[in-house]
């Protein structure tokens, strides 16, 4: 039976690169508290709450799914399903799997799918204009939102609809998708008023997009279905199978079937949207102070405007003297520069660093896990010192290094220690050694955050010395 509500299908795929120091593959945007005081992926899910949104399905990968569910939990967010894909295949797999995972059990619903990482400044618009947007998903059609352009930006797709064409519709047949154009390009399509930028939200009903994918895709939506026939589910997790899922088509959404159906709306938007794909776009929405420069932690900006400037925290303080339209962005272990105009190429910074396979490329210096998170404190040769936080309730996994021992020393909170056959509590400034090849685990028995200094001593420190004997999370 069809239900009134809408469910959201929330995509968190994201690489995290257009945002780098700040956000990276192992920890992207969506996962951070950008536009908002909670991170993007609570803010999305928050601004679909409420009696006329079911509970969500949310598509994550593998690697960040434990990040994904412990955000919505903390939110008080409760999910239909977490689909996770063996690996990106882009939007249109993405949207396949959703809608043939929800068609399952009400083929008629409503699906509302969105990215994780954009800001919405009026909720209450946002949520307007979606209801204006069902009556066309219900009789078919394949519905996006596009957002009314303030200036001629080369950064976003465009979508132009069909003008004159139901002039006092909600919804306008589209005319056609526009990659990102020049300036001149997009300065025109300003001036000439049928032009939105494609936010990348659409509305549909599940079988009458499904639909569409068996007509442009049909070797896809094959692909989906054995992968979801084959799947294993873990609680919230879906696993679709990976095999199946490797041959899905590797295209977007717009590609895949919004420039090929006969069933494309769209429905424009003036709710202050942002995708934050870049710098600019971030300094684009902060608040400013009278220099019209957006500044966040420790910064001293003398003669400075126009500009970009973020010391986060454990960063050294950024101190600018004559300078303007510059993002200058600080994290602990690295720092970025570039005229503002420029930051989007911050991808070439990374796309280097990955081939030189460093890895500040994918990984930050605090790591976020499953049972808390940890990060490097100091580093030189054969010692490494990091701060651990285990959150009450988290145990790390039974495991054993080839190469390194380890010295904990407890500074706030109890820890439960296990060391060979030995289990036994640590208070704080107690502390105990771990000799190289002995099996060992990490427990939080208490109430608050357990706090410790762990120092490693060896010959080779990576994070891939780790060989785990038992796991509560399930990795191996």
């Amino acid at each position: 039976m069809t239900s009134n509500q809408v469910r959201p299908v929330i995509l968190s795929g994201g690489s995290g690169t257009r945002l780098w120091p700040v956000s990276r593959a192992s920890f992207p945007k969506q996962l951070l508290p950008i536009g908002s005081e909670t991170s993007m992926l609570c803010a999305t899910a928050e601004r679909v709450r409420g009696s006329g949104f079911a509970d969500p399905i949310v598509v994550a990968s593998e690697e960040h799914r434990f990040f994904v569910r412990k955000q919505l939990e903390k939110a008080g967010v409760a999910v239909a399903a977490i689909l996770l894909e063996p690996e990106g295949r882009n939007t249109a797999p993405a949207a396949t799997l959703a809608a043939a995972f929800a068609g399952r059990d009400d083929p008629a619903e409503l699906l509302l799918l969105l990215p994780s990482d954009h800001v919405i400044e009026d909720a209450d618009g946002f949520r307007a204009a979606v209801e204006a947007a069902i009556p066309y998903a219900r009789d078919g059609g394949i519905v996006t939102f596009g957002a009314r352009p303030s200036d001629a930006n080369t950064q976003y797709g465009y979508i132009e609809y069909e003008a004159g064409n139901g002039d006092g519709a909600a919804a306008k047949p589209i005319r056609r998708f526009v990659e990102k154009p020049d300036r001149d390009t997009a300065a025109a399509y300003l001036e000439q008023g049928n032009y939105l930028w494609n936010a990348g939200i659409f509305l549909f009903r599940a079988d009458s997009f499904l639909a569409e994918v068996e007509r442009w895709m049909p070797e896809t939506l094959e692909a989906i279905r054995r992968a979801l026939e084959a799947s294993q589910q873990d609680g919230s997790f879906v696993r679709p199978e990976a095999t199946a899922f490797a041959g899905t088509e590797k295209i977007s959404l717009d590609y895949g079937i919004m420039e090929r159906t006969d069933h494309g709306f769209v429905v424009p938007i003036d709710i202050g949207w942002s995708d934050v794909g870049s710098w600019e776009a971030l300094w684009r929405i902060s608040a400013k102070d009278g220099a019209d420069n957006a500044i966040k932690g420790e910064v001293v900006a003398i003669d400075t405007s126009s500009s970009l400037l973020e010391s986060h925290p454990g960063a050294p303080a950024i101190a600018t003297v004559g300078v303007e339209n510059l993002a200058v962005i600080a994290v602990r272990d690295a720092v970025f520069v570039a005229p503002l105009e420029r930051a989007v190429e911050v991808k070439q910074v990374v796309e280097r660093l990955e081939r030189e396979r460093n890895s500040i490329a994918v990984e930050p210096s605090r790591m976020v896990r499953p049972w808390g998170s940890y990060e490097t404190v100091e580093r030189g040769p054969r010692f490494q010192v990091k701060r651990i936080v285990v959150d009450p309730g988290g145990r790390l996994s039974l495991q054993m290094h080839h190469h390194r021992s380890e010295h904990w020393i407890v500074v706030r909170g109890t820890a439960e220690v296990t060391i060979g056959d030995e289990v036994r509590l640590l208070h704080e400034n107690q502390s105990t050694y771990i000799p190289v090849g002995c099996t060992h685990r990490l427990a939080n028995p208490g109430k608050i955050p357990l706090e410790l200094v762990e120092v490693q001593c060896g010959a080779y420190l990576g994070e891939d010395d780790i060989v785990r004997v038992s796991d509560v999370y399930g990795r191996s």
